[in-house]
């Protein structure tokens, strides 16, 4: 399957998107899980853009750039892996396999993006000094341009270049490579779900965790129908939590009560 050159813009196009509102709106909350879906739809295999952004997404659980810190770009990876997997028909493990090193090397250029915004941010500085607060809008706007570019840009050169690259990549690919690259992509989603765990009460809530894995390994339920239960299971918690909350105000508000004397009311 050829990529096409609308597909080509559009990708560019989401890229951008996700990096601008990654800074400012936050509607996706740069989830590399819409960004898989997204291009999905855009190459006409939502399956495999699902598959691909959610298998980045557990990596990424947890993980954020505070402080000025940088982190694998999987919302790159989960463009390109979803538009090559498809490509090049090698399927959701070899997408994902080639999302992830994407993601670490775009590591480079966000490093980049925030170099060049250096000197919009000293433009903001100097106009704060003399109470430009036009200046100080337009730079700011300005400095999306290279941070947007940083993304935006090497997805274009992968996505017009890459594709004969990759095709004849995966022509001459010896077979211990190609079955690396797919048995990494069959461990990532677990190594995912142990990333997930560590951040999780699990010690608490691992009756549910254990009816869960119960549910996928041994009844074949589908995803679909784990997330149905999951919701179920979260409903019961959470109406369980609120009764103990409601008995422990109720036991509270009774020993006030007996701490009044005769005549007394409390406010």
């Amino acid at each position: 399957m050829e990529i096409q050159t609308w597909q080509i813009i559009a990708l560019t196009i989401v890229s951008l998107i996700f990096i601008w509102d990654g800074v400012s709106t936050a509607i996706f909350d740069n989830k590399p899980i819409f960004a898989g879906i997204i291009a999905g739809i855009i190459m006409g295999d939502l399956g495999t853009g699902l598959a691909v952004g959610a298998t980045l997404q557990l990596m990424v659980l947890g993980v954020g750039t505070y402080g000025g810190s940088s982190m694998p770009d999987y919302i790159t990876g989960a463009i390109i892996g979803t538009a090559f997997a498809v490509t090049s028909g090698k399927g959701i493990e070899f997408g994902i396999g080639l999302a992830v090193p994407v993601g670490l090397l775009m590591v480079n250029l966000d490093v980049f993006g925030r170099f060049c915004n250096v000197f919009f941010a000293k433009r903001v500085e100097a106009a704060i000094e003399r109470m430009d607060f036009g200046a100080i809008k337009r730079n700011v706007w300005y400095g999306l341009i290279p941070w947007g570019l940083s993304r935006a840009f090497p997805v274009f050169v992968m996505l017009i270049f890459g594709e004969n690259i990759v095709n004849t990549l995966v022509e001459k690919m010896p077979e211990w490579l190609t079955g690396g690259l797919s048995v990494a992509g069959g461990l990532l989603p677990a190594v995912g779900i142990a990333i997930l765990l560590r951040y999780l009460p699990v010690k608490k809530y691992i009756s549910y965790l254990l009816i869960g894995f119960f549910a996928a390994a041994y009844l074949a339920v589908p995803m679909f129908g784990i997330a149905i239960l999951g919701v179920a299971m979260a409903v019961i918690s959470f109406q369980q939590s609120l009764k103990e909350s409601k008995k422990v105000v109720a036991v509270n508000a009774g020993v006030s009560q007996e701490g009044l004397l005769d005549g007394e009311y409390e406010d």
